[in-house]
C-alpha cells in the first residue's frame, strides 16, 4: 500500500477516535450534574477503568496472534458506537442510572483495547515509526478539539445528552474508515491459556526499568483522572460557561507538543522526556490550586493547557518506545499492558481517590478547589520522585 495512503487513511481514523470521546467525556460531570445525578460522577469514571483492566490484554493477544489488528479495531468500534447509543439514549430516557453504568461498561469493553490497536497497526506500516507516528497521532488530539468545540459552541450541549449521540455516530464513522487501514497480521501464536489470555506480556515487568515505568504510568494516572471528571466542573465555578469547548485547550498544545515530539526524540532520553512531564505536571496542578485560592480562571486555563503537554509527552512517547523494545509477536499485548495500566488500574483507583477528595475538600462544589488541586500536585510530585530515583534508563532508546 502506498505509504501516503496508509499516513492519510491512519490520521483520518485517529481524527475521528479523538473526535468522539471530545464531544461526552468532558461534558459527562456537568451533564449528569444537570439531571440531578451528581452522585453519579464517580461511578461513572469507574466503570470504564475496571472494564479497561479486562479487554486491552486480550484484544492485545489477539491481535498478536488470531485476528489482525485492524479488523479487531474496526469490530470493537462498532459495538462501541452501539454501546455509546445505548448509553444516552437510557440517560435520555430518565431511565435508572445503572443502566447508564451498563452501557458504558459495553463502550469501554468494546473500545478499551482502541488506542493500543492503532498504535499496534500504525507501528506496524509507518515507515520511521518513532518520527512519524506523532504526526499521524495528533490527528486524535484535533479530533478531540473539533469534537470539545462542536459540543459548546454547535450543539450547545454542555450540560445536554445530544453530544452523546454525536459522539455514537462519529464513532461508527470511525468504524467504517478503519476499513482503509491496511491489514495488519498476526505475527504471535498462541502456546497456551496464559498466551491467549495476553497475560505473557507480565513478563516485560521482570526488567527493572519496564517494572519502574509501569508502576508510576499507573500511579501518574491516579491524579491525571482528575481531568476530566472534575477540571469541567471548576470551568463552571469560575464563570466559564462553554467548559467543553474551553477544555480543548489542553489538546491545542498537546497538537504543538505533538509536531516537537519526533525531533525530541531523536536528541534526548527517554527518562528525560519522561521526567520533563512529570515535573510540568506537579506544576499544572498547582495552577489550578492557585485558580482555587484567587478565584482567577487564568491559572486554571494554564494548568489545563499544560495537561497537553504533559500527556504527549508521557503517554505517546511510552507508546513508541515500548514498541520498539518488544519482540514483533508481543506488541499488541505490550500497548495492551500499557493500555491496562494507564486506562484501567491507574483511572480505576484515580475515580475513587479523586471522587473522595472532591467530597472530602469541595463538599459545597464552590470551596475548596485550591485543597483538592494541590492534593494532586503533591501525588505528581512523588510520581516524579519515584521515577527519578529508580528509573535508570542508561541508554538513549531504552524505557
Amino acid at each position: 500500500m502506498n505509504p501516503r495512503w496508509v499516513f492519510a487513511a491512519l490520521w483520518m481514523v485517529f481524527f475521528l477516535q479523538g473526535m468522539a470521546p471530545g464531544l461526552w467525556i468532558p461534558a459527562l460531570t456537568n451533564i449528569l450534574g444537570s439531571m440531578g445525578l451528581r452522585d453519579w460522577v464517580p461511578w461513572a469514571f469507574v466503570v470504564s477503568p475496571v472494564c479497561a483492566l479486562i479487554s486491552p490484554l486480550v484484544a492485545g493477544a489477539l491481535a498478536d496472534q488470531r485476528v489482525p489488528a485492524n479488523r479487531l479495531f474496526a469490530w470493537s468500534s462498532v459495538v462501541a458506537a452501539f454501546g455509546l447509543l445505548g448509553a444516552f439514549l437510557v440517560l435520555d430516557a430518565g431511565f435508572h442510572p445503572l443502566w447508564f453504568l451498563v452501557c458504558i461498561g459495553v463502550v469501554s469493553l468494546a473500545g478499551g483495547p482502541s488506542w493500543g490497536l492503532l498504535a499496534t497497526v500504525s507501528m506496524t506500516h509507518l515507515k520511521h515509526g518513532e518520527r512519524t507516528f506523532p504526526l499521524v497521532r495528533v490527528g486524535a488530539t484535533l479530533g478531540w478539539i473539533v469534537g470539545g468545540l462542536i459540543t459548546s459552541h454547535m450543539l450547545m450541549s454542555d450540560t445536554s445528552v445530544h453530544c452523546g449521540y454525536a459522539a455514537a455516530g462519529v464513532r461508527l464513522a470511525a468504524a467504517i474508515a478503519a476499513m482503509l487501514l491496511p491489514l495488519t497480521l498476526p505475527l504471535g501464536t498462541a502456546g497456551s491459556w496464559k498466551s491467549r489470555l495476553g497475560l505473557d506480556a507480565f513478563v516485560l515487568m521482570k526488567q527493572r526499568d519496564h517494572l519502574v515505568f509501569f508502576i508510576v504510568t499507573a500511579l501518574y494516572s491516579i491524579p491525571l483522572t482528575s481531568i476530566y471528571m472534575y477540571a469541567p466542573e471548576f470551568l463552571k465555578v469560575l464563570g466559564d460557561p462553554r467548559p467543553t469547548g474551553t477544555m480543548t485547550i489542553a489538546q491545542m498544545l498537546e497538537a504543538v507538543s505533538m509536531f516537537a515530539l519526533g525531533a525530541m526524540m531523536t536528541r534526548m532520553r527517554v527518562k528525560t522526556l519522561l521526567m520533563w512531564s512529570l515535573g510540568f505536571s506537579v506544576l499544572r496542578f498547582a495552577l489550578s490550586a492557585s485558580a482555587g485560592w484567587t478565584g482567577f480562571i487564568g491559572w486554571h486555563l494554564g494548568g489545563i493547557a499544560l495537561h497537553g503537554m504533559c500527556y504527549t509527552f508521557y503517554f505517546v512517547t511510552a507508546q513508541i518506545f515500548l514498541d520498539r523494545r518488544v519482540d514483533p509477536g508481543m506488541k499488541g499485548q505490550a500497548q495492551g499492558l500499557l493500555s491496562m495500566v494507564s486506562g484501567g488500574l491507574g483511572p480505576l483507583i484515580g475515580a475513587l481517590v479523586c471522587g473522595w477528595l472532591r467530597e472530602y475538600f469541595v463538599a459545597d462544589g464552590v470551596h475548596g478547589w485550591g485543597a483538592f488541586w494541590m492534593t494532586l500536585s503533591v501525588m505528581a510530585a512523588l510520581c516524579f520522585v519515584i521515577f527519578g530515583l529508580f528509573y535508570r534508563g542508561r541508554t538513549k532508546d531504552s524505557i
